[in-house]
């Protein structure tokens, strides 16, 4: 019409299409932006955050909550806002005062949600009430959400409620870790299971020290939830913020007693999916370093099958075999001379006298390491190490001729050395 009763130019007309062309993009670009943001959160969800919350620390609702009592969460909370409360407790906690110069309890505060509470407890009808009556699935009061704590406690009919309503199964926690990594405990690989159905990514890192779940279950040797992140695409080589590997935390992880076993099968499976035995962290320190600092033999002789170097040394100039040493006094129940024997059968070489002090009262040990040199060492740096009883009594025990080993590639074997524990300390000198 304006064409028609207008002389423009083509110069203006091109100038006009143009104009309208980028207010009909204009137009279209705000509507895309607005069904996103509704998509995003939808307005009763806008419309709950700007709300602010109230604090609780009415007695009657710590007790509902803590204990489960359905009825009285029925009655207590029947709105939105209540369903979102923060509930705050406060605890004494043993804190260190320099002005007093000794420990004194000090009153700390915690904040959390109802629904985290009931989740965390097992919960179930509590939770689905309070999920019913509008509470926030992934809000993060105290640090962490509902799932993390249902993860944490191995609550695995909380964590399929909670899933089942929408929770997003990788929410974070203010210290950056997913619900997949708080699945700690042996009894919580059906809550890993469900996480990972509704879509958990298995190689997330935590935003710090980037550790993955796989680190995780390594570290505490949950061998079938190894066997599951694997199954599902965890990556073996994946490191953290100090360059460790699963196959580092497996064996960094295998102290105290009866952890051997459950993380030497952590590790057989790291193992056969391709982790590298050789691997070190920043400190250059090997699966098969920590391993020997454990005192694990049988973990140890794993690693060493699969191409670990027995005589490397980490950052600090110690060798497996040196860790072995340190190790053996913390553990004087096992039988470092098995361990001892593989090193040297692998390669390792021979410690340097003053290291033979930490199984001085090891017998078996000690004859085992003085097998490896080529001729007897001097006693001076460690003899006086061996325990004053260690001396008194009973027949000589002690002897060094033929030194049985498990593998044929065991170095020289000394003639005949006795040390005579059966009779009084030998003078000096």
């Amino acid at each position: 019409m304006a064409e028609e009763t207008f002389p423009f130019t083509s110069s203006t007309r091109r100038a006009l299409r143009l104009q309208r062309e980028w207010l009909e993009w204009e137009d279209r670009r705000r509507a895309a932006a607005q069904q996103c943001r509704s998509q995003r959160c939808p307005p009763s969800a806008r419309a709950r955050l700007t709300r602010p919350r109230r604090c609780c620390r009415d007695p009657a609702v710590h007790n509902a909550l803590f204990s489960g009592d359905l009825r009285q969460v029925q009655a207590l909370f029947q709105e939105e806002d209540a369903a979102n409360m923060i509930v705050e407790t406060v605890s004494n906690q043993l804190a260190w005062s320099a002005e007093q110069g000794f420990w004194v309890l000090t009153p700390k505060t915690k904040q959390t949600a109802p629904l985290t509470i009931a989740a965390a407890r097992g919960y179930i009808d509590c939770a689905r009430h309070l999920i019913r009556q509008g509470a926030e699935l992934d809000a993060r009061v105290g640090g962490r959400a509902a799932l993390h704590e249902a993860c944490a406690r191995a609550q695995s009919d909380c964590v399929q409620l909670l899933l089942t309503f929408g929770a997003k199964a990788n929410v974070l926690s203010e210290e950056g870790t997913t619900p997949l990594h708080l699945c700690t405990a042996p009894e919580s690989l059906q809550c890993a299971k469900l996480l990972l159905e509704s879509g958990a990514t298995v190689n997330v890192a935590a935003q710090d020290s980037e550790v993955t779940p796989l680190h995780v279950a390594a570290a505490r040797g949950l061998e079938e939830h190894v066997a599951l992140y694997l199954e599902h695409g965890a990556n073996v080589h994946l490191r953290t913020s100090q360059g460790e590997t699963a196959l580092n935390a497996a064996c960094a992880g295998a102290e105290g007693p009866g952890s051997g076993r459950r993380h030497q099968e952590a590790a057989r499976r790291l193992l056969a999916a391709g982790a590298d035995a050789r691997a070190a962290g920043r400190k250059r320190h090997t699966p098969l370093h920590n391993a020997c600092a454990n005192g694990c033999g049988a973990l140890a002789e794993l690693l060493l099958r699969h191409g670990a170097c027995a005589g490397v040394p980490n950052a600090a100039g110690h060798t497996p075999l040196d860790c072995a040493l340190q190790a053996v006094q913390d553990a004087p129940s096992g039988e470092p001379e098995g361990l001892l024997a593989a090193l040297l059968d692998y390669g390792a070489q021979p410690v340097r006298p003053e290291m033979l002090k930490h199984c001085a009262n090891f017998p078996r040990a000690l004859e085992v390491l003085l097998n490896a040199y080529p001729c007897v060492p001097s006693c001076d740096t460690w003899v006086e190490a061996v325990l004053p009883e260690l001396w008194q009594g009973g027949p000589p025990c002690l002897v060094l001729k033929h030194t049985p080993h498990k593998d044929a590639r065991a170095r020289s074997r000394i003639t005949t050395l006795i040390m005579p524990f059966g009779g009084s300390l030998p003078p000096s000198g």
